[in-house]
């Protein structure tokens, strides 16, 4: 007797997603929690990081002898060389992927800079006078345009490997850069860090798996505060700094009277120039005369998010429920660039009406609609996109349209220059509020959905247990919309904080959710990170600060981890990326890097428990910066 597929009640805490995993099953459609079925259990080989093919002598699959040895590979690698080599190439796959979408954001702001980017503006003048001057720029008496090529020259180069530190080292407080000198991670080149990562594990080089690791580190550093910064701040110079503003979350946030295009990936580059396009009035008449009242954008994923920050633009849903999108039967287009977007997306797709149309070459889908987007002919080809989507309209099936829940109301769109204008241009009130023990620490949630998980559970519920221990929580990447389902991204939700957080709340109308923004911007993180430090005279391991990323998946992911620790902030992640076959290096991760770089990682599936051992860490960096602790023996 075939296996009974599992109930929607234990695949998702949400009432939206339940209805949808039901409707898909019913639609004969399939879904990423029916491939992870098939997929179970994983190859215990490859789960403990011990299978090699980094060579044609392989592949090789190595475990424990009977006497209690290891064996080796072909070439004679052992467990632990093997299990770096791999973890060395997560780390630098999950560093390409945000680094690539900075150099993309480079190559738009120089498109400007040259006349060939008709449709974008420089909106972040300020921003690009203060980045300019921090990266040491001349400013006074210079055009907009004119400062923003010697800034574009200035991120391309980050990217070389002629320069002993990317330029965004300057951030980072004098006693992390001994720590990183001392170690031999400063980072210098962001390519440069990833194809010697590359090389660094190509059979014959490196074979010291300490070693492998510290390079790692540096290549993960070289996407914290390079690749992703560079992202990060260029987003904010050519298309705004986000501010604080309303929103609404959830599928219900599908209009079935409108034509629906949902953007899903992680660059604002398509998807800003699509929002413009739907919103022109001839796109807007030629939708009602299909039949629609309008025409609704909604965001997925990362993608969502830079909308969400800067727009206003709301969320349908992250990323296990980019599938369930679609199965509403309301969705006209699907708009991607790239990352987090599953192939499957496309056989949804074709089991409704709704077309799924691709925009990047280095992102091809096999089945989908492509339009090979360019900033010179952007406003063109976003009409395109907007036309095939109205066009789409028309074979809508009124009978399969099932539109789950009511949108949940969200305050969205923070970020480190928001949160300072917010406190009056100046660090100290949230110090202040730190110092008396109202705010206790901060934790950045970050990331991800797996299907190992009840999808979000764990997201929501480490959500809800820091911020009762008065510790301000962080949001960025596809948790935005989990904290924003969870009533935790309104100034109301702090209700379920304690005490002293939700007295800082109140004074300041926030929530005790703050949405940082999409994935890449946890360089806005580190960042502010680096600037508490400095306030404090200290360095950021001093701190009382965690990141997390209860239900990761990505490489990116663990590049942010990586890159994270290697700054000095302890990372709790739910579940191990595949280190364990190698004792040397499960124990470097989890202890050893204390030593290094005064923070380490944490794997603890269970919120409850993480959040306690987080909780403790807190309470012992408050009493090492001599601060008291009223709440330090935890909750009851």
């Amino acid at each position: 007797m075939a296996n009974q597929p599992k109930p929607a009640e234990g695949l998702s805490i949400w009432k939206d997603a339940r209805k949808m995993i039901d409707k898909a099953r019913k639609d004969g459609v399939e879904t990423v929690w029916d491939r992870f079925e098939q997929q179970t259990p994983a190859c215990k080989f490859c789960e403990l990081g011990l299978t090699c093919k980094n060579c044609n002598m392989g592949p090789c699959r190595i475990s424990p002898k009977k006497n209690g040895k290891m064996q080796r590979g072909v070439c004679g690698a052992d467990g632990d060389v093997i299990v770096a080599r791999n973890f060395g190439r997560f780390v630098a796959g999950g560093s390409a992927g945000h680094s690539d979408h900075g150099r993309d954001l480079i190559e738009v702001l120089e498109a400007i800079v040259e006349g060939d980017a008709p449709e974008y503006k420089i909106k972040g003048v300020e921003k690009l006078r203060r980045i300019a001057r921090e990266t040491g720029i001349k400013v006074d008496g210079r055009s907009v345009k004119e400062i923003a090529k010697d800034l574009a020259d200035i991120c391309f180069a980050d990217f070389g490997s002629r320069k002993k530190a990317l330029a965004f080292v300057s951030r980072v407080p004098e006693k992390r850069q001994e720590i990183w000198e001392k170690f031999n991670v400063v980072p210098r080149g962001i390519d440069r860090e990833i194809a010697e990562m590359m090389h660094r594990t190509h059979m014959g080089c490196d074979n010291d798996a300490v070693s492998t690791l510290l390079h790692a580190a540096r290549t993960a550093l070289a996407d914290g505060w390079g690749g992703s910064m560079i992202g990060t701040e260029l987003s904010d110079i050519v298309f705004g700094v986000p501010a604080p503003s309303k929103s609404r979350v959830n599928l219900g946030v599908i209009r079935e009277d409108q034509v629906n295009i949902l953007v899903h990936g992680h660059n604002p580059v398509v998807s800003e120039m699509v929002l413009a396009a739907a919103g022109a009035p001839d796109m807007i008449a030629r939708a009602r005369s299909a039949g629609a009242s309008g025409i609704n954008i909604g965001g997925l994923c990362c993608t969502g998010n830079e909308l969400l920050s800067r727009q206003g633009i709301p969320m349908a849903g992250n990323h296990l429920m980019t599938e369930l999108a679609i199965v509403t039967g309301a969705v006209e287009a699907v708009v991607v660039d790239y990352q987090c977007i599953m192939p499957s997306m496309v056989q949804a797709a074709a089991c409704y009406h709704t077309r799924f149309i691709t925009t990047s070459d280095k992102a091809r889908f096999t089945g989908a609609d492509h339009i090979s987007f360019s900033p010179k002919t952007a406003a063109a080809q976003a009409r395109e996109i907007v036309g095939m989507a109205i066009d789409a309209f028309a074979g809508r099936d009124e009978g399969r349209v099932e539109i789950p829940d009511e949108p949940v109301d969200i305050v969205c769109g923070f970020s480190n220059e928001a949160l300072l204008e917010m406190l009056g241009g100046s660090l100290d009130p949230l110090l202040d509020a730190v110092k008396s023990g109202a705010i206790r620490g901060f934790a950045a949630i970050v990331g991800c959905n797996n299907p190992k998980f009840q999808h979000d559970s764990q997201n929501v519920g480490l959500a809800k247990e820091l911020i009762k221990r008065d510790i301000l929580v962080l949001a960025t990447g596809c948790v935005t919309t989990a904290a924003g389902k969870a009533g935790l991204l309104v100034p109301e939700g702090a209700k379920m904080a304690g005490e002293g957080l939700a007295k800082v709340c109140e004074s300041l109308n926030i929530p005790p959710v703050l949405h940082f923004g999409s994935c890449v911007d946890n360089s806005r993180v580190i960042h502010l990170c680096g600037m508490i430090a400095d306030a404090l005279g200290t360095d950021i391991s001093d701190l009382p600060v965690w990141g997390s990323s209860p239900e990761w998946y990505s490489e990116k992911a663990v590049a942010i981890g990586l890159y994270c620790v290697a700054s000095g902030i302890p990372v709790h992640i739910g579940t191990p990326p595949h280190i364990t076959g190698s004792k040397l290096v499960t124990d470097l991760a989890l202890n050893g890097l204390e030593e290094v770089f005064g923070a380490s990682f944490l794997v603890e599936p269970d919120f409850e428990k993480a959040a306690a051992a987080m909780d403790a860490r807190i309470s012992a960096k408050r009493l090492t910066l001599g601060l008291t602790d009223p709440a330090g023996e935890g909750i009851n």
